[in-house]
């Protein structure tokens, strides 16, 4: 949550009050698009990437405000728990060599970050959930000291009304409680904007729907948590169950989680944002002064900052954005599904594999989501989740593809969607050379069946067939997974 907010709390005329704006910025948001005000094509992306602090033995380091005021850059900025830091790139025109640019700019960006954390005893580490947290680093004491993180903790389990439960089955079960959302710092992720036309929105948003189990088969970084090994994206199910805001009843009962899939193919930006407003109780019910209509009547842009609060709430996978940008309004598509890490290559290859792929769904002519059932699409999202490269998915098949098959995803992505991959980075203007550098590491990853989830869990276990235990097995793999980060040679060609 991006949003810096203020308050000391609420009483119970704040949710109506806020209820009232929600719907009024609805009213706007509906106006700005039938009337055609948002910004024309630009194909401007960006990336976000938040990262995990250690020490030189790979434990997490609780100082991130320390780390903050030596890097000194507005790139960086604190998030959720003091191990954790948020790197930005400024937005870039997909095209030419933009790739190479973002990878450049990462590394020095990267470099530099580390270089200042080590004056104070700390290094940078790119992956999905660190390996050696445990649970007595995600608590309450160890969350950021802002008031946003602090607030929205308090938000969320009062609206739930008890600790937070955690239980993920996996190749290993882990069951726990927490009493606030600090679980959720375990997950770093990397955040890819996309800004598109509302008159593409629709198109957009699916075709990255469509992406996300690939996305994760290929991508995956996060096996393990409390020294337990689960999922191959753990990162996933935890943020589910960190940020939960249902009891168990209402879980029985079908109540729609803040952390959300979605339930059907849109039509339109516009469908998100009501859903949202619909389904979900607002967590931090602050109104602005602003009166979006009268804005409008008065032939302005209105900024909707309840509605952009509310939406910044409610986690959607693939997350519509409004914002507003030297007095213009846009919209984007914002994909969170990626873990960060490993390296820098790795990185912007699942950049190019997001945007190549998204570009090439979305043009299709007979659109996937068109043959692909919404809930089958969710489905392969949780088992690429859980088996990551192992993945077996089901895909559309056939002459006229109105049958589902299983494929794995190895051979889903090296034989279908890396060639799609490729077309939509040539639509974008990608530089060939870009194109199949990045394009490149993905392919690589399929013929070694090798993504960091894997790299881990082999690493892992090496360590512990040499004698020592799980915690100190779990941290000589991180380590040796910092120092191979740091080389900046792709995951799949890392070592044994």
């Amino acid at each position: 949550m991006g949003e810096k907010v203020v308050a000391t709390g609420f009483d119970l005329s704040d949710r109506l009050r806020y209820r009232r704006k929600l719907r009024q910025c609805l009213m706007g948001l509906e106006r700005l698009l039938d009337e055609k005000r948002f910004d024309r094509p630009r194909n401007l992306m960006g990336l976000e990437i938040e990262l995990n602090l250690t020490d030189s033995d790979g434990l997490p380091r609780m100082m991130n405000e320390e780390v903050l005021e030596r890097i000194a850059s507005r790139d960086f900025q604190t998030e959720l728990a003091q191990f954790n830091i948020e790197v930005n790139i400024a937005p870039h025109r997909l095209g030419g060599r933009v790739l190479d640019r973002l990878a450049e700019e990462l590394r020095i960006a990267l470099g530099y970050a580390d270089r200042k954390s080590q004056e104070v005893g700390a290094h940078i580490v790119m992956v999905g959930i660190l390996p050696t947290l445990g649970a007595q680093d995600l608590v309450s004491a160890n969350l950021s000291r802002a008031d946003r993180y602090m607030l929205l903790n308090d938000r969320i389990l009062a609206a739930r009304g008890e600790a937070i439960s955690l239980d993920i089955a996996g190749v290993e079960r882990l069951t726990t409680t927490s009493a606030s959302i600090a679980p959720e710092a375990a997950c770093t992720s990397m955040q890819m904007h996309l800004q598109v036309t509302p008159a593409r929105f629709a198109a957009v948003w699916n075709a990255a729907q469509v992406a996300v189990a690939p996305q994760i088969a290929m991508g995956a970084n996060s096996p393990f948590l409390f020294g337990r090994e689960l999922w191959s994206e753990t990162r996933i199910p935890l943020f589910l169950q960190a940020t939960d805001t249902r009891p168990e009843e209402l879980r029985v009962q079908g109540v729609r989680p803040i952390t959300w899939f979605g339930e059907r193919w849109i039509n339109g930006a516009y469908d998100l944002f009501e859903e949202n407003v619909r389904y979900f109780p607002s967590l931090l019910p602050i109104c602005e002064d602003e009166d979006p209509l009268r804005v409008l009547d008065e032939g302005g842009v209105p900024r909707l900052k309840e509605l952009t609060l509310h939406n910044g709430t409610v986690y959607r996978w693939n997350r519509p954005v409004y914002a507003v940008v030297d007095g213009v309004p846009h919209l984007r598509v914002e994909n969170r599904v990626m873990p960060a890490g490993p390296t820098v290559a790795d990185v912007i290859a699942n950049a190019a594999f997001y945007y190549g792929l998204v570009r090439a769904l979305a043009e299709a002519q007979r659109p996937v989501w068109g043959r692909l059932p919404f809930a089958v699409a969710e489905a392969n999202f949780d088992t690429a989740c859980r088996d990551g490269i192992d993945a077996v998915l089901r895909w559309p098949r056939g002459a006229r593809g109105g049958s589902l098959a299983e494929i794995s995803a190895v051979d889903l992505v090296r034989d279908e969607l890396l060639p799609l991959a490729a077309a939509g980075l040539d639509a974008w203007g990608i530089d060939p050379v870009d194109r199949d550098h990045y394009l490149g590491i993905i392919e690589g990853r399929c013929a070694r069946r090798t993504n960091g989830a894997r790299w881990q869990r082999d690493a892992f276990h090496r360590e512990l067939g040499r004698g020592p235990d799980r915690q100190r097995a779990l941290a000589a793999m991180t380590v040796r997974y910092c120092e191979l980060m740091h080389s900046g040679v792709p995951v799949h060609e890392w070592p044994d």
